[in-house]
């Protein structure tokens, strides 16, 4: 089996764009322009490129990023993955059985029911009859629609539309998940559900392409990115730093408009301002990632395989799995023997809240990301961290005058 789920390779994709003018006309009018051997001018065909020479590819049970301004071409490159479009130029080559959440109610019929739709939308994406009805439950609880699942779709609010459409998404088995930015529609709740639905996916080694305006979810969460500027590949690699690199970019262009007041981000598809190259990064890549949490203590594990020159520095990150971060370091390595070594790394202290959270390191060009939960924190701490606290209420005598302490939060892996 290869190890590349998806292959891109100069991919190009052009739009023809109209080039008569929308003027109204009537039967009438264009039969008495015949009589008068009146003639529309012509105008060449015109094209907008969408994508020009795209070329990367996304590991087998990885997760990859797409960033990108609005009108980069970041959505026709997934329509591409999925054979909605066909490339004008180029190779797309995807491998194994793909699932999509492109546009809210894509693929849904909206006069049939929405067990209606999870039997088409089944067979659409390569299952038999059989196979999805013995998971048409499942489906149905997963998007708790209740009784509204044997009504027509057209009834249904977009929250509803897009709990279907991510139940019938991820209850398929596909090997690869396909998303465009589809799960920002979701309340708290299933924010939470569709999180904890899609780690399972990425335990299970499962392949998740995922275009997104949500930058922390890239650092925090996904293997790889990929940034799209002007339909082209301008950086992948680390996420932290692709996205380090087009914040710098939309800061460079933010900064032209205020001096000229033009820049390309007025110019939808546009690519933004070159910004000073950053070093290239090492060939080396973090491959596997083991967590050990015990008490207010972080014992990262981490297998850092050298390829060619020597990675710098080992990057580690924290965050809420909603995005929030509250570690970003880096810590400088020593010169690593070509091969696989492991790197030991404590975090403490560390006074985590509880809840489900990442880490991620990196090395190089590829970060590995791991999930682990912290369940029980100190009574009154509802925020991120938990430091010990202590509450001192002057002029009181004997025992009273003793801090009072809460006690740091306990957790288990």
């Amino acid at each position: 089996m290869s190890a590349d789920a998806i292959v891109l390779e100069d991919v190009t994709k052009f739009f023809k764009k109209s080039a008569s003018r929308r003027e109204y006309t009537t039967l009438k009018t264009e039969f008495v322009r015949l009589l008068k051997g009146e003639r529309r001018a012509f105008e060449p065909p015109q094209h907008i490129e969408a994508l020009k020479g795209v070329s990367f590819r996304v590991p087998r049970g990885k997760t990859v990023g797409i960033v990108g301004r609005n009108g980069s071409g970041k959505s026709t490159l997934l329509k591409l993955m999925t054979g909605i479009y066909a490339p004008t130029s180029g190779k797309v080559d995807v491998r194994g059985r793909v699932s999509a959440l492109l546009e809210l109610g894509a693929g849904f019929h909206p006069d049939f029911t929405g067990r209606e739709n999870i039997l088409i939308n089944g067979i659409i994406l390569g299952m038999s009859r059989a196979e999805v009805k013995r998971r048409v439950d499942a489906i149905i609880d997963f998007a708790e629609l209740g009784d509204f699942i044997d009504e027509p779709v057209r009834t249904y609010s977009s929250g509803m539309f897009m709990r279907l459409a991510f139940a019938v998404a991820t209850h398929v088995e596909p090997e690869v998940l396909i998303i465009d930015e589809i799960l920002s529609v979701g309340d708290e709740h299933f924010s939470k559900k569709s999180s904890a639905k899609m780690e399972e996916f990425r335990k299970s080694g499962k392949t998740i392409v995922l275009v997104t305006h949500a930058l922390n979810t890239v650092e925090t969460w996904c293997d790889l990115a990929v940034w799209i500027d002007g339909g082209k590949t301008r950086m992948q690699g680390d996420p932290r730093a692709v996205v380090a690199a087009y914040r710098q970019a939309i800061a460079a262009a933010e900064s032209q408009s205020l001096r000229t007041g033009h820049s390309a981000l007025d110019r939808p598809g546009e690519a933004l301002p070159a910004t000073p190259d950053a070093p290239p990064p090492s060939a080396s890549a973090v491959t596997s990632l083991e967590v050990k949490w015990t008490q207010d203590r972080l014992e990262l594990l981490v297998d850092v395989d050298r390829r060619g020159a020597p990675p710098s520095e080992l990057a580690v990150a924290v965050a809420h799995d909603d995005g929030r971060e509250v570690v970003a370091l880096s810590q400088p390595l020593p010169e690593l023997a070509v091969g696989l070594t492991r790197v030991s790394v404590v975090l403490s202290p560390l006074p985590l809240g509880a809840g489900r959270w990442r880490v991620s390191c990196g090395a190089g060009g590829v970060r590995t990301t791991q999930a682990f939960d912290v369940v029980v924190a100190p009574a009154g701490v509802q925020g991120l961290l938990a430091p010990r606290c202590e509450l001192v209420v002057p002029g009181r005598q004997g025992a009273e005058d003793a801090p009072h302490a809460v006690a740091a939060p306990r957790g288990v892996q």
